[in-house]
């Protein structure tokens, strides 16, 4: 479903062109180039994995396949050489993301995951900002209050753990999730609660809520659900000593103790965020950062702004929140 994000972003990158695409079948192939042949051109139908692999022209390769089915199209991309910029989540479990790294790391491959929250304007302005004038974190807050209909989950394998991994935490807070460790560092410990509401018919939860406790001290909490109608932007404030930084999509505030505050951006300045029903209703602006990034990163010889294993904090997090709330009691995270 999120592929036709990848067409749009890569339309708007100068020097950058998609060479093919690959899906279930060639036949499926075939159907996503017909459908977006305006803006793919020549691009071609490649059959299996090996024709991708044996093409001069493929530079790097997005993988955008649900996590269940992408082991091994990595280890034969990571063995031919061919770097990877690949959706989130990294796989169901963070052993087997662990993995997946680690046969990137062995061949040497370059490993991006499209984390692309971590490119927003908005989060790049407070990551330009935070520092010693803030004083030390004290308490965090992050919700995404998203929706999803009973169709959404209709999807055969979508909200289940053998496909996904899981429900709303690993399929939609994992970016606020993730976005909100790059300013808070680790979380020490969770206690947590996960169910499913009656809004919906699946395997997995759909409302989630913790409250954390960080390793440099901060306490916080979270909500995440797909069961808000009609569906809110997420959303992370983060309380520091002198100044609360509140992130909502485009928009930062900063609001100092002492009397003054900023507001940068503007939520709906960069697009929707996928909050409501439509899944796909939020901007290819930041897949289009995260894509020139990577492209970047392979040329320059450096790391991308989300590499493979800068992922698997937010893994260890997630399943720290399900086993607390599967066996009621607090968990610390990685143990």
């Amino acid at each position: 479903m999120v592929s036709a994000t990848y067409v749009d972003a890569v339309a708007t990158l100068p020097n950058i062109e998609i060479t093919g695409a690959m899906g279930r079948s060639e036949a499926s192939g075939r159907a996503f180039l017909e459908r977006y042949k305006t803006r793919l051109g020549a691009a071609r139908a490649y059959g299996d994995v090996s024709e991708i692999i044996e093409d001069p022209r493929v530079d790097f390769v997005c993988l955008t396949t649900p996590p269940n089915a992408r082991a091994d199209l990595v280890r034969a991309l990571a063995a031919a050489g061919k770097p990877i910029l690949m959706e989130k989540p990294v796989e169901r479990t963070l052993a087997a993301a662990e993995e997946l790294c680690e046969i990137c790391e062995g061949a040497g491959v370059p490993l991006g995951i499209m984390l692309q929250h971590r490119a927003r304007p908005s989060a790049l302005a407070l990551a330009g900002r935070v520092g010693p004038d803030f004083g030390p974190l004290r308490m965090v807050e992050i919700t995404v209050p998203w929706w999803r209909d009973q169709a959404y989950y209709d999807e055969p394998g979508r909200g289940t753990y053998a496909r996904d991994g899981g429900g709303v935490m690993i399929s939609q807070a994992i970016h606020t999730l993730d976005l909100a460790l790059q300013f808070t560092g680790p979380v020490r410990s969770v206690v947590a609660l996960s169910e499913t509401t009656g809004f919906h018919r699946m395997e997995a939860e759909d409302f989630v809520t913790a409250g954390l406790r960080f390793e440099k001290g901060a306490l916080g909490s979270v909500i995440a659900t797909t069961a808000s109608f009609p569906g809110r932007a997420e959303e992370i404030i983060l309380h520091y000593a002198k100044v609360s930084a509140r992130l909502q999509a485009g928009l930062l505030e900063l609001n100092w103790q002492s009397g003054e505050s900023e507001t940068i951006g503007a939520s709906g300045a960069t697009g929707a965020t996928g909050a409501g029903v439509d899944p796909m209703a939020f901007t290819s602006d930041w897949h289009g950062a995260m894509i020139a990034d990577f492209a970047a990163a392979i040329r320059d010889g450096r790391d991308p702004i989300a590499p493979g294993r800068s992922a698997l904090p937010v893994h260890g997090l997630m399943e720290a929140i399900a086993a607390s709330a599967r066996d009621g009691r607090r968990v610390e995270v990685g143990s």
